[in-house]
């Protein structure tokens, strides 16, 4: 008894080219998704946000210091 060869064959999954609506459920409502959620998770974008635009605002303050410190 030896082995035989088996001859699989695959499956190729593939979008058509004439498939317009495709991603159609990802952009409907979308600005009514991302409000709820942040309105949601409001406390999670502050601590995210937060930090971010006081190292933006630190940074810019800085480098404005820094190029009036001349002038001094």
């Amino acid at each position: 008894m030896g082995k035989q060869q088996v001859r699989m064959k695959a499956v190729v999954y593939a979008l058509s080219p004439f498939q317009q609506k495709v991603m159609s459920g990802l952009w409907k409502d979308l600005p009514d998704k991302i409000h709820h959620k942040i309105s949601e998770n409001w406390h999670n974008a502050v601590l995210l946000l937060a930090p971010l635009v006081g190292t933006y605002t630190y940074a810019q303050n800085y480098k404005e210091k820094e190029k009036l410190a001349h002038r001094y």
